[in-house]
C-alpha cells in the first residue's frame, strides 16, 4: 500500500513456466493484490503461480494477448485495486520499479507510468535486436507526430494505471492481440490521462518472450492504423467506438464469463 491506495501488479502469462519464480522473487512487499492470468499455457505456468501464492485465473482457451489483459485488469478492479501496475512474467522487466512507478500514479503525480526502454540508452545493450529497436524509434517518431505527444517509446510491456483510467477507458472496444497495448494509449492520450515515463532497463534472453518477425510487422502495421484512426478521429472524419467515452468498458462484476471464460484459483 502506498498513500492508502492499495496495490496491485498483473501478470499476464503464456507459457512463462521458466522465468516466473524469478519474477515473483523481485516483487516489492509493498504489492497488496498479485495476480496471474494465464492464457492457456502449454506448460505448467498455472500451477507454478499457485505455489508461489498468486492469485490465478485460467482462460479456458488461448484468446491473446490483449484479451489476457483485459481479464488482469478486470480481477485487480474487483479485488479493490486502486493503482495497478502491468508486468509481464518473463523477467525481462525488472520488478524493481515497481515501487517507482506505483508512487508516481498514488501520489496522483500521473495518471500512467510507462517503463521505458528507451530513456536510458541501454536497449540495444540490454540485447534488444536491432530490427526491433529500429522498428520502435520509428513507430514512436510517427506517433509521437499524430498524437502530438512526445513519449520515448510506446512499446513497453511494464505500465502503471490508477483506477480511473481502467474503469473510463473502453478497452472491450480493443482488439485481443498484441496491438492492444498500443490503442490503450492512444485512448489514454484521447481522453486526456497524464502520462508519465521512468527509464527501465531490459534483458533479452532464450527464456523470455518476444514476438517473432512476422507478427512484429503485423504489429507494426496495426499501430500506424492505430495512430492514423486517433488522428481521423480527431479531425471528426471517424467516430470509433475506441475513441468514445459511452464504449465497452470494463466491469468489476465477474458474471460476464460470455466474454472470456477463467476458473480461479487460490
Amino acid at each position: 500500500m502506498i498513500n492508502h491506495k492499495r496495490i496491485a501488479v498483473v501478470m499476464p502469462a503464456y507459457n512463462a513456466e521458466k522465468t516466473l519464480e524469478a519474477t515473483v522473487g523481485e516483487l516489492p512487499d509493498l504489492v497488496d493484490i498479485r495476480i496471474l492470468v494465464d492464457d492457456h499455457s502449454r506448460d505448467n505456468t498455472a500451477q507454478l503461480a499457485r505455489n508461489l501464492g498468486l492469485l490465478v485465473f485460467e482462460h479456458d482457451r488461448n484468446y491473446g494477448y490483449g484479451r489476457n489483459q483485459q481479464t488482469c485488469y478486470r480481477e485487480a478492479l474487483a479485488a479493490g485495486a486502486d493503482v495497478v501496475i502491468m508486468l509481464h512474467p518473463d523477467y525481462q522487466y525488472t520488478p524493481l520499479l515497481i515501487t517507482a512507478m506505483a508512487s508516481m500514479v498514488a501520489y496522483d503525480v500521473y495518471d500512467v507510468v510507462l517503463a521505458s526502454r528507451i530513456i536510458g540508452g541501454r536497449a540495444l545493450r540490454g540485447g534488444m535486436p536491432i530490427y526491433k529497436y529500429i522498428a520502435n524509434r520509428l513507430l514512436t517518431a510517427f506517433e509521437n507526430l499524430f498524437l502530438r505527444v512526445k513519449l520515448s517509446e510506446y512499446h513497453t510491456g511494464y505500465r502503471a494505471f490508477s483506477r480511473k483510467v481502467l474503469t473510463e477507458l473502453p478497452l472491450l472496444e480493443n482488439s485481443d492481440d498484441f496491438v492492444f497495448d498500443n490503442q490503450m494509449l492512444a485512448q489514454c492520450v484521447h481522453f486526456g490521462f497524464r502520462i508519465g515515463e521512468v527509464s527501465c532497463p531490459t534483458k533479452y534472453f532464450e527464456e523470455a518472450s518476444s514476438i517473432n518477425f512476422r507478427r512484429s510487422v503485423k504489429y507494426g502495421f496495426e499501430v500506424v492504423a492505430t495512430t492514423l484512426q486517433f488522428a481521423l478521429q480527431r479531425m471528426g472524419l471517424l467516430h470509433l467506438p475506441r475513441f468514445s467515452p459511452n464504449g465497452r468498458k470494463l466491469q468489476a462484476d465477474l458474471q460476464n464469463s460470455y466474454y472470456v471464460s477463467y476458473t480461479e484459483s487460490a
